[in-house]
């Protein structure tokens, strides 16, 4: 950071630096080290080799233009590919946007792990529809597979192309950041309530919830749509992450003996029915998280029955063994790398610079003292122009 080393010339060689200067000596050293970015891409074609032989079965693709401009990229190692099929079959997809010289976006497709990882010129209808066609190539197409996302339209259209069966479902914690800034006065208790009706397990504690909403926050999440958000909802299972401790709730409950597979379980006053055979219970948890929720490790311990008959496989360390049994070794160093000619012949140039999305920014009027001032002409430290620095320079970066 420019503060260390302002401090660490100071006390060393008793010498003031400014902030500005620090900064600066920072870049130039990222510079020295890396080089200049433009370089980067043309080192992608070795790298990309190297990948690829050291991870045999991997599915490595990039794309660029007619004049050899970088366009997509898309990685999905071997072990990723193998291990898929251990996972549930919920897939979420995510873009982030890349703040070096050139933008971009990273983007990712992750269950538990991160499966496919990419980085495109820019999030648009065509960087996502290659994104998943590639997706489809490595993993194809799993059943009751179901894909979660933010509301993004580039997002929506390409899954609808290459997924037209899968169903999509939106973000929960996006669509309240929605919610939220559209509705502004409605907000108030709203987070408890629209969590507690995203989780919803049966029918009647989503209408009871409901009831507390205020009729234009209800409004906006029945034209979203419930299936999109509410897994009661949802035509496939999205699952849920358990992370509270269930333990304390089995002791409390009465497990009454209906017949071998079915059995009834007072809890608090509320009665619940549970099925072991058909792996149900009235709570609607049981079918849904596909583990035994409170009432049916009652009835488990009661029996001295097994747990791990009525777990999903997804959920057994066998399956986290098998998922991780493929290792992901560090790549050689770079001295070490054999590529052919053939591969370091060929050339990859930056992509073509696109302004970022968004109103530019406009300079303010400034007092007359302030121009009545002497200051120095900074320049951005990306295009060269005055006026503006790199977090605000929506201008192509210049060449050395």
């Amino acid at each position: 950071m420019p503060k260390d080393i302002i401090d660490y010339v100071k006390s060393g060689f008793g010498v003031g630096v400014s902030y500005m200067l620090a900064w600066r000596a920072i870049e130039k050293t990222v510079y020295f080290l890396r080089g200049e970015p433009a370089d980067s891409y043309n080192k992608l074609p070795g790298y990309l080799y190297t990948l690829d032989i050291t991870y045999p079965g991997s599915h490595i693709r990039m794309e660029k233009s007619s004049k050899n401009e970088f366009m997509y990229l898309n990685i999905s190692l071997d072990a990723f590919i193998k291990g898929f099929d251990y996972y549930r079959p919920i897939i979420v997809v995510d873009g982030s946007h890349l703040k070096s010289a050139y933008t971009g976006t990273f983007d990712s497709a992750s269950t538990l792990d991160g499966v496919a990882y990419g980085v495109v010129d820019s999030e648009n209808d065509a960087s996502w529809l290659w994104f998943f066609e590639q997706f489809k190539v490595a993993y194809g197409e799993r059943e009751k597979l179901c894909i979660i996302s933010d509301r993004n339209e580039s997002i929506i259209k390409s899954i609808s192309r290459v997924y037209p069966t899968v169903p999509l479902f939106a973000c929960i914690w996006h669509l309240y950041n929605n919610v939220y800034k559209k509705l502004k006065k409605s907000h108030e208790k709203l987070s408890e309530v629209y969590f507690s009706m995203a989780k919803a397990y049966t029918q009647d504690e989503f209408d009871s919830l409901m009831e507390k909403v205020d009729i234009r926050v209800k409004d906006y999440l029945e034209l979203v749509g419930y299936d999109k958000w509410a897994r009661l909802y949802a035509p496939v299972n999205q699952g849920w992450s358990i992370t509270s401790n269930i333990t304390e709730s089995i002791n409390s409950a009465l497990v009454v003996p209906s017949i071998e597979y079915l059995h009834m379980v007072n809890d608090e006053r509320r009665h619940y029915t549970i099925c072991l055979q058909k792996k149900n219970c009235s709570c609607g948890r049981f079918q849904v998280d596909v583990l035994p929720c409170p009432h049916v490790w009652a009835v488990l311990k009661s029996k001295f029955l097994i747990p791990d008959d009525y777990c999903s496989d997804y959920y057994k360390s066998k399956s986290v063994v098998i998922t991780y049994e493929v290792p992901v070794y560090p790549l050689p160093d770079r001295t070490e790398w054999n590529i052919p000619a053939h591969i370091s012949e060929k050339v990859i140039l930056p992509p073509i610079w696109k302004r970022p999305p968004g109103r530019p920014k406009k300079k303010r009027d400034k007092s007359l003292s302030e121009l009545l001032q002497k200051k120095s002409q900074h320049s951005c430290s990306i295009c060269g122009q005055g006026g503006h620095n790199k977090r605000t320079c929506r201008n192509a970066p210049r060449r050395n």
